[in-house]
């Protein structure tokens, strides 16, 4: 017998654990700050691989695009991630220079949702970023071809190895294609959810000044 989609969602539930509260009064002037603060919590709260976020491009007819890749990095320059230029998303990029990012913490009830244009960084900040990674990291990197139509699960593991191979011989082989990102926010929410769906979010966005700062009905 075939499983019932619809009977296992309703039988889901969200949050079935005490969050944490959150006083938007107390939150501080720029959202690196609180967003520091967030991850550092969710890593002490035991969240599994809280790095991981959801990044949001567009292609060129504007159909929009979503994926999970690993956060490399936020300061003032930005939330950084990392790929090949020549991948479905650094296509996008290139020609629509702009992407959401996306956190989930379900351990905390938590979301952080930044927006904003995107460029890239300089070839060797690229190159130093992934050369600082694990060789798995490099070995993918070496791989190359993402996004391209693959013919087998052979000609993937033939590839892999060889990549692999390298990477252990060569640790600091470069990869012209791997591509350092920086999303500059424009707009960054905080979301902490509330068992009574009392949910509070509070949106920063970027002014000349320095961050305006809202709440916004759940």
């Amino acid at each position: 017998m075939g499983t019932d989609l619809h009977e296992l969602l309703r039988s889901l539930r969200v949050w079935d654990v005490e969050l944490p509260s959150f006083d938007p009064a107390t939150a501080p002037a720029d959202p690196l700050t609180l967003f520091t603060e967030w991850f550092a919590e969710a890593v002490a709260a035991g969240q599994t691989e809280p790095h991981t976020m959801s990044l949001a491009t567009a292609d060129t007819d504007g159909t929009p695009d979503v994926r999970t890749v690993m956060l490399h990095g936020a300061d003032a320059q930005g939330w950084a991630f990392a790929t090949h230029a020549g991948s479905r998303k650094g296509r996008q990029l290139a020609v629509r220079p702009y992407a959401a990012l996306g956190f989930y913490w379900p351990v905390q009830g938590r979301q952080v949702r930044v927006r904003g244009p995107v460029t890239a960084a300089p070839s060797a900040e690229g190159q130093a970023d992934l050369h600082a990674r694990s060789t798995g990291a490099l070995a993918a990197a070496l791989t190359g071809r993402q996004s391209e139509v693959l013919g087998s699960p052979e000609e993937l593991a033939r590839a892999s190895e060889e990549a692999w191979e390298r990477a252990q011989r060569e640790p600091d082989a470069p990869v012209p294609s791997w591509t350092l990102y920086r999303l500059h926010p424009q707009e960054v929410e905080f979301f902490q959810g509330d068992a009574r769906r009392r949910h509070v979010r509070l949106v920063y966005r970027r002014e000349r000044e320095g961050w305006a700062r809202q709440l916004l009905w759940p």
